[in-house]
């Protein structure tokens, strides 16, 4: 019988050259953001894509301060430090449902960063009646659009950074790089600009604005050998704990004051670990005992759903439920 895998040893062993080419693409788009538009933003949740993408930032506009980490493979040493600011602030749309240990990683990151975060409150668009709940306990998802598009017009953003991918989801595997939004924050695909090499058409008129995406060529496991290679820190959810859940339509459901039990559901305690981190009302973790980012790089070699397609409530709706949302405004 074969010897186990020690994929820890082998990881720092391995080819990283698609990992710089990529690397290299994004500092590139990142750079052609900050060249095109006057107000760009970059859209930090504390979710491991957009770790990624600000960690991309800094090496686009920061100053490293110690140039020989960047030959460092992962184990060598601790993650890369950078001096400077970024040319844009970090936005955040909170729903009022997030995970605390999400907006406790988000606040303490921006802080040791020290840059300048603007949030836009859910509940103010509720105050203000632009949003209205059925009820009390309904996903606050999907009426992030509003809160969105009322954060871009009160800054007058003409561009925002993001970190979505093409393999999450249908509807974002139509997305291009550089994602035109008409006057009303709406994404049209028919509407969406040729992007034939590395030629992007940034031309906007007045109420218009972009999203750009910088990894949308990357995949979920690039994203996590990026992760380890990188040394970026996450909140503590996308790492193997203890935490109560139900079983519900296939899914594990944490247990949280917005989401309780139903009549006739048992509460466990399961090892999970979450994929993705979103609203408490629509994101669920997976069994897991992957305790760092190379652990969940060996998983990620063999999965076989996507992380939206397996933890996402919102979008098992329908296979269109994306694609709406993101017509009306959504990331």
């Amino acid at each position: 019988m074969n010897a186990p895998v020690n994929l820890e040893q082998l990881l720092p062993l391995a080819d990283h050259r698609h990992l710089d080419h990529l690397e290299e693409e994004a500092i590139f788009i990142l750079r052609e953001v900050a060249a095109a538009f006057e107000r760009p933003a970059l859209l930090f949740s504390g979710g491991k894509d957009s770790c990624v993408v600000l960690r991309l930032a800094e090496k686009a506009f920061k100053q490293r301060l110690n140039p020989a980490h960047e030959a460092q493979r992962p184990g060598q040493g601790p993650s890369q430090e950078f001096k400077g600011k970024l040319p844009f602030p970090l936005v955040h749309v909170d729903t009022g449902h997030n995970f605390p240990e999400v907006i406790e990683f988000r606040d303490r990151r921006v802080a040791e960063m020290d840059e300048r975060l603007v949030v836009g409150h859910l509940e103010d668009s509720i105050k203000k009646g632009t949003i209205r709940l059925s009820h009390p306990l309904e996903s606050r998802n999907g009426h992030q659009t509003v809160t969105l598009l009322e954060t871009i017009e009160e800054h007058r953003f003409d561009v925002l950074i993001g970190g979505a991918r093409r393999d999450e989801e249908k509807a974002r595997a139509k997305e291009r790089i550089f994602s035109h939004r008409d006057s009303f924050g709406q994404w049209q695909p028919k509407e969406q600009r040729p992007e034939l090499w590395n030629l992007f058409n940034t031309r906007i008129r007045p109420g218009e604005h972009f999203r750009a995406f910088p990894i949308s060529n990357w995949t979920e496991l690039d994203v996590w050998l990026y992760i380890a290679r990188e040394n970026i820190p996450l909140p503590s959810l996308y790492y193997a704990h203890e935490r109560q859940v139900i079983r519900r339509k296939g899914l594990l459901v944490p247990v949280t004051e917005v989401t309780p039990p139903e009549a006739g559901e048992q509460i466990e305690t399961a090892q999970v670990r979450f994929r993705t981190v979103g609203d408490m009302t629509c994101t669920c973790p997976v069994e897991s005992p992957a305790a760092n980012a190379t652990d969940i790089v060996a998983e990620t070699l063999t999965v076989t759903v996507s992380e939206r397609g397996a933890t996402r409530m919102d979008d098992r709706t329908s296979d269109a439920s994306m694609e709406r949302r993101k017509k009306e405004g959504y990331f």
